[in-house]
């Protein structure tokens, strides 16, 4: 049975830090492509990043230089370390393992105070 498991998020005032980990079972987590989603109120699920098994990444414009994945394939762990958070980033955050089956996690809320 697959789980992803996420944590980290929490409230945290504008231009602060938060690091979100992914923690999969049930698979063989480096062949899966992590990725981190989030979805805010009303508002369609969105991709925020993504790292493949060979360890590239690709991020939504609206976070790079800010967020950075990152994974640990000895811990079947996915980090997203999210840095100068704006109001605006305030979501539900997915975690999601791909390869020939997709999985998601359960989401973890973060919310950004002005």
């Amino acid at each position: 049975q697959v789980h992803l498991v996420e944590s980290g998020g929490g409230l945290v005032q504008a231009g602060g830090s938060l690091r979100l980990s992914c923690k999969a079972s049930g698979i063989i987590f480096r062949l899966y492509a992590m990725g981190w989603y989030r979805q805010a109120p009303g508002k369609q699920r969105e991709l925020v990043a993504r790292i493949i098994s060979g360890g590239s990444t690709n991020y939504a414009d609206s976070v790079k230089g800010r967020f950075t994945i990152s994974r640990d394939n000895a811990k079947n762990t996915v980090y997203l370390q999210m840095n100068s958070l704006k109001p605006e980033d305030t979501a539900v955050y997915y975690c999601n393992a791909d390869y020939k089956f997709g999985y998601w996690g359960q989401g973890t809320q973060v919310t950004v105070s002005s």
